[in-house]
């Protein structure tokens, strides 16, 4: 990454957490987003292994290094993964015109349960997307609630879930494993998705910038009720995200509503 400034602010990690997704409308210039459709059409991408560092895995010129060096997307990658990721793979995802079908609502990482760490997945747009041309439903708050990756596929909505329309040079930053799917093009258009997938290789303690760490703001926003879980079971989203905080910070004394300081209680043990 080219530059660790614009790093995410508490309060925008603490939104990051609640919803599972950091947006930023049209950031990545006209001039690279008209590159990279013909590139993407050429099928013009490097091969890159698995676990290859973020550093040798684009080429100087290429639309993926282009992409990376904006500043804005440098410093909330580095906010989310800290610095030096590898990169674990990245694809352009098509979906053709009156096609028909649908991606089934899915999460990528099937096997992934850790709660001290997460992989993140950059998705960038380079045309507008407009409503006829479907853009990706994904549902926000669902990272934390662990499904096998298709189950959710029988569902065809949910309460508060979100179809993805944008201007051209939109980029996406998620949890791996917030509910998502590619939704049917309905538009004379072909619509292109690129997709990275970054894996951390520092802890992911502090990697933003803390100075609002104690912004009565944060807790604000880790509170927050999604529509698609009834309110008594929105509490363990409250509850997983306050570990997921924890383990961000490295507090362990951080709570909202004594919620996990009650289920840590372990009278009579021996640490």
């Amino acid at each position: 990454m080219a530059t660790t400034e614009h790093l995410l602010t508490s309060v925008e990690m603490a939104r990051f957490v609640a919803h599972g997704y950091h947006r930023m409308d049209a950031v990545v210039p006209a001039a690279i987003n008209e590159r990279a459709v013909p590139a993407f059409e050429a099928g013009r991408l490097p091969d890159v292994s698995f676990g290859t560092p973020l550093r040798r895995a684009f080429a100087e010129g290429s639309i993926s290094r282009a992409i990376l060096a904006i500043p804005a997307v440098a410093g909330a990658l580095r906010s989310l993964v800290g610095p030096d990721p590898t990169v674990d793979h990245h694809h352009v995802h098509v979906r053709e015109p009156h096609e028909g079908r649908a991606q089934p609502l899915h999460g990528d990482a099937v096997i992934d349960t850790r709660v001290d760490a997460f992989d993140v997945q950059l998705m960038y747009y380079p045309q507008e997307v407009t409503a006829a041309m479907g853009g990706t439903l994904s549902v926000p708050g669902s990272h934390l609630r662990r499904t096998n990756e298709s189950d959710t596929g029988r569902y065809q909505n949910l309460r508060g879930q979100t179809r993805l329309t944008c201007p051209a040079g939109t980029v996406v930053l998620l949890h791996h494993g917030i509910w998502h799917g590619g939704r049917r093009n309905d538009s004379d258009i072909r619509r292109y998705m690129y997709k990275i997938r970054f894996n951390p290789t520092v802890p992911q303690v502090r990697t933003w910038d803390v100075a609002d760490l104690d912004d009565p703001a944060v807790a604000r926003e880790l509170s927050v009720y999604h529509p698609w879980c009834e309110h008594a079971t929105a509490r363990l989203e409250i509850y997983n995200r306050i570990t997921m905080w924890r383990a961000l910070t490295g507090d362990a004394s951080f709570d909202i509503d004594y919620w996990a300081t009650r289920v840590a209680n372990r009278p009579g043990r021996v640490a």
